[in-house]
């Protein structure tokens, strides 16, 4: 199963904004890379939409296929279940991860009931989430893993070219003595990567294992 979250890091943004019987229901949807930082995005669309009546928000952070994932909801006010839960059930919908959405309502005077309550909720942070993979601001995060690469200064840049050019994700290169680049890749592609180096830098280049890392890979 393929996860996603906003393309850009931490802090990386998505809107949207809906209006169902004159209540207009604002949507944020923020990259996060802990709970801490999950909660100051609510608090801070309490403090932007001051005059709203609710600030009904969710996240989920970390990979559905680790124990330590968490996962909140708060319907700030409304009906118990009506508000929260709905957009968590669009982020994990979505498998959308390291995320919070905060939606802030504005009472339009007419009461939609529990169950227009749900909908709008719910389509307020499908709305932002959609339009997001429609602008293709979503990624993938995988776990991958790292290998480093020792390169001449005067190889580095087209190998670091010709790797990228045969789809193997080049995380970063540092400058000292030598260029070393982080390369990225899954578990079995590491032979393929090792194949792969060899062809490009004449069996000169030589992959040194350095752990593995949730990184993000264009859909």
């Amino acid at each position: 199963m393929l996860e996603y979250t906003l393309r850009g890091g931490p802090g990386a943004t998505a809107e949207a904004e809906l209006e169902v019987k004159r209540s207009r229901f604002l949507c944020t949807v923020v990259r996060v890379a802990s709970e801490a930082d999950a909660r100051d995005v609510i608090e801070l669309a309490r403090k932007t939409h001051w005059d709203a009546r609710h600030h009904c928000s969710a996240f989920v952070l970390g990979s559905a296929t680790e124990p330590s994932q968490v996962r909140r909801s708060n319907d700030d006010g409304e009906p118990s279940g009506t508000a929260g839960r709905p957009i968590l059930d669009v982020l994990n919908g979505r498998n959308l991860i390291d995320c919070v959405a905060v939606v802030s309502r504005y009472f339009g005077g007419t009461l939609l009931g529990t169950g227009g309550l749900i909908r709008a909720y719910s389509d307020a942070a499908a709305l932002a989430i959609d339009g997001a993979r429609a602008q293709h601001r979503l990624v993938v995060r995988e776990r991958r893993e790292l290998f480093r690469l020792a390169l001449s200064h005067a190889d580095a840049g087209r190998v670091e070219a010709e790797l990228r050019q045969h789809g193997v994700t080049v995380l970063g290169t540092d400058y000292a003595a030598q260029a070393v680049l982080t390369l990225a890749t899954d578990a079995p592609g590491a032979v393929d990567l090792a194949a792969r180096v060899a062809g490009v830098t004449a069996g000169a280049g030589t992959l040194e294992p350095a752990g593995a890392e949730w990184v993000d890979v264009a859909p």
